[in-house]
């Protein structure tokens, strides 16, 4: 499956690795039971992307590209995974899309 980034980009759904963890914070009991936060990596050296977009988007993203070329989006925003995944992605999309 794919998802559509706009300008003819789409990302096989293949090229996004998540990970759900613990989120820390407010949120009483929940935080300590539930893995509700995601950590989504996305290897952009590895991508589908045309080469000038994942050039700009490696400058973009910043801190946020490890030493390894992979994109790292934590996101613990809302209280359940659901959310969580939705919002790491959106933020994904919106970062391709910029670059």
């Amino acid at each position: 499956m794919s998802i559509e980034i706009g300008n003819g980009i789409a990302l096989n759904e293949s090229e996004i690795h998540e990970e759900f963890i613990r989120a820390s914070g407010p949120g009483g009991q929940n935080v300590n039971k539930v893995a509700s936060a995601v950590q989504l990596y996305f290897a952009i050296s590895h991508s589908t992307l045309p080469a000038p977009v994942r050039a700009r988007l490696i400058k973009l993203a910043g801190k946020r590209v490890n030493t390894e070329g992979v994109l790292v989006i934590d996101a613990h925003r809302y209280r359940t995974q659901a959310q969580n995944r939705a919002d790491a992605r959106t933020r994904l999309i919106a970062l391709i899309r910029h670059a």
